[in-house]
């Protein structure tokens, strides 16, 4: 690892902290700077790499131990399925119709959730938080640091997403119920029919705009129309590579900006997903086959998704893996194969990029936001521990 110039400028001392000596992976091109320093002020990394030190300036020694991004994890139900919760109070599914786009996981978080402090100590630093996948559509996501704090504070994109499921789930509860969808084809139907509402409601809505004639709202149908549009992502959970490819299909007919959530059996159509430029989350692959549609789950799809130039990152869909372990994940993708900078990026940049943030954290450099992790060894050492997790230039866990 290479010793690089610095990255910005920083003069003087001020309010800033100069964290230096680290092996800093950056996430850049050229990821790894050896006996770095790292500058925050005001939540902010102002600089990284060979910098000079202004005397009297604020220290933090982290000569031997390694400096990553803040973890990223792009999938999970932190906050709605909430650790040591009886399931009667859990908040992630509203199973009473398929279509429930209008859903806010937002109102429904409890920063209190001790998994946030789980991932502090596992160095994720921002994460999705998502409606399960009981129905078609279960609602809308939101994007939230782990620092724990009045849910609006720790928000960074409220809404994220609409969360959309096809596979098992919405067939097996919704067909208990003698209820659309019974099969794969109802969720399809469910999907295209509720999207075409969308379309006819925004064209009476432009009408009676045009005419400023009353319009009467529906919130179902508000919450469609950004995603028809573009402006929201469309994130639809499948696992098997039939789900999978109709997923594409449908969102290809709307236009919709989509991500493929779990991508079980992405491996097996890896070329076909390469053509499509899908983007997908990975996981969680550290769990067990519970269902059917799990039964190909492998580690090999990670790397079998890079090799073809699939963009993906890796998640755990906490709490299905505890969220503390999304390093973990990263380093078994990195025994199968997956390159050891790729699996860094893959809980890193790939992650913000997933999550249209990559402008803002998921790697070190000038402009981000100083959330970083620090690191007793290099990072998929299974050995390794976290020692420090800053959240916004702050210290927010520090191991005894």
């Amino acid at each position: 690892m290479a010793k690089k110039t610095a990255v910005g400028t920083a003069t003087q001392a001020g309010s800033r902290k100069y964290l230096v000596g680290g092996k800093v992976f950056t996430g850049g091109s050229d990821p790894w700077l050896d006996g770095a320093t790292v500058v925050v002020a005001e939540g902010k990394v102002e600089a990284v790499g060979d910098v000079p030190v202004p005397r009297g300036a604020e220290v933090v020694d982290l000569s031997g131990l390694f400096v990553t991004p803040g973890l990223i994890d792009a999938h999970t139900h932190i906050g709605v399925y909430n650790e040591g919760f009886p399931a009667a109070m859990q908040d992630a599914n509203d199973m009473v119709e398929p279509i429930a786009p209008q859903l806010r996981v937002i109102d429904a978080i409890y920063p209190d959730d001790v998994a946030f402090n789980d991932a502090l100590a596992g160095g994720v630093t921002c994460l999705q938080s998502l409606p399960g996948s009981g129905n078609v559509m279960g609602g809308q996501g939101v994007v939230v640091k782990t620092k724990r704090d009045v849910v609006e504070r720790m928000a960074v994109t409220a809404p994220s997403c609409v969360k959309a499921a096809l596979g098992e789930n919405p067939v097996r509860i919704y067909g208990e119920k003698k209820k659309y969808p019974n099969t794969r084809m109802g969720s399809a139907w469910l999907m295209r029919d509720a999207f075409v509402r969308a379309m006819n409601y925004r064209e009476k809505m432009d009408s009676a705009a045009k005419k400023g004639e009353p319009f009467e709202r529906n919130l179902m149908m508000d919450a469609l129309l950004p995603v028809l549009s573009g402006e929201l992502a469309f994130r639809i959970h499948c696992h098997r590579s039939d789900d999978i490819q109709t997923a594409v299909r449908v969102a290809s007919e709307f236009g919709l900006n989509f991500s493929i959530e779990h991508c079980t059996e992405g491996h097996m159509i890896a070329d076909w997903l390469a053509e499509k430029r899908v983007r997908a989350a990975v996981g969680p692959t550290l769990s067990s086959r519970s269902k059917i549609e799990l039964r190909n789950k492998t580690w090999d799809t990670p790397k079998v998704l890079f090799e073809h130039g699939v963009h993906f990152c890796i998640i755990t869909d906490h709490p299905v893996v505890p969220i503390e372990h999304l390093v973990v994940c990263a380093s078994l993708a990195y025994r199968a194969g997956l390159p050891e900078d790729e699996a860094l990026k893959a809980v890193t940049v790939y992650a913000a990029e997933h999550l249209g943030l990559d402008g803002r954290v998921g790697s070190i450099a000038e402009g981000k936001d100083a959330d970083l992790a620090v690191w007793s060894g290099h990072p998929l050492d299974s050995r390794s521990r976290v020692l420090k997790t800053f959240v916004n230039g702050s210290a927010v866990y520090e191991r005894d």
